[in-house]
């Protein structure tokens, strides 16, 4: 079974200086409409059975082409949802850098809980439960392997990944997840394997941006370009 882990394109919080969290209505930009574009015409000629994704707007809207040209219907799953950053919700980006916890969630993420919301144990803990439980009812039904998409958030797919490469979760912030990115895993009956992360294809803009970016993955203001990596941030 394989599963192609796709994040959600450039957002009006990615570029916006605020975390959005599970904000509702945040949307792509108009470079993130076009990634989206492009998601769906580099995944398109594969043979892709199934589309799960965050029911949040910027995931669904990042889907939506690839489902259109598979004639598939994106399943919502609950647990692909961005991490509840609790009270950390929607402030700005300058503000947390101050925050004790913001080194806590660099230096020792399974012990961080945000307040009045998740803690990132708990956020590895269900995207991985949903990325197993789908692979085996979808191996179950096909009777075979099957390939698959799920459309998620920065730190969602990090702690999948970090699950699949065997690093403990105080590691995940060394693995960088890009808009519109895909990784693969493989996974087998021996254990998983990860065949692709945070490949974007030709695009290689991330490269030029030399700002830190803030917590879950979101651009620096004015940087529209794409970045997403993690560099002292959560």
């Amino acid at each position: 079974m394989t599963v192609i882990l796709l994040r959600h394109g450039v957002s009006t919080s990615n570029i916006g200086g605020t975390l959005a969290g599970r904000t509702p209505g945040v949307a792509l930009t108009e470079r993130g409409t076009e990634q989206a574009a492009a998601v769906a015409d580099r995944l398109a000629a594969l043979p892709i059975e199934h589309i799960a994704s965050s029911p949040l707007l910027r995931c669904q809207r990042t889907v939506a082409p690839l489902a259109e040209k598979l004639g598939l219907e994106p399943e919502h799953d609950e647990r692909l949802i961005e991490v509840d950053y609790g009270e950390w919700t929607g402030r700005p980006l300058a503000e947390l850098l101050t925050e004790p916890l913001w080194k806590v969630v660099q230096r020792h993420a399974s012990g961080a809980v945000f307040p009045g919301g998740e803690g990132l144990a708990q956020v590895q803990q269900r995207a991985v439960a949903a990325i197993r439980e789908t692979e085996r009812g979808l191996a179950e039904r096909a009777g075979r392997d099957v390939l698959w998409v799920a459309c998620a958030h920065g730190d969602i797919i990090k702690s999948i990944l970090a699950d699949a490469l065997g690093l403990h979760l105080d590691s995940f912030q060394r693995i960088a997840v890009e808009p519109a990115s895909i990784s693969v895993v493989r996974y087998r009956p021996t254990g998983p394997s990860v065949w692709k992360f945070n490949d974007t294809g030709a695009d290689l803009s991330a490269l030029a941006v030399t700002a830190a970016p803030a917590p879950g993955g979101e651009v620096p203001d004015g940087a529209d370009n794409g970045n997403a990596g993690h560099r002292d941030s959560p």
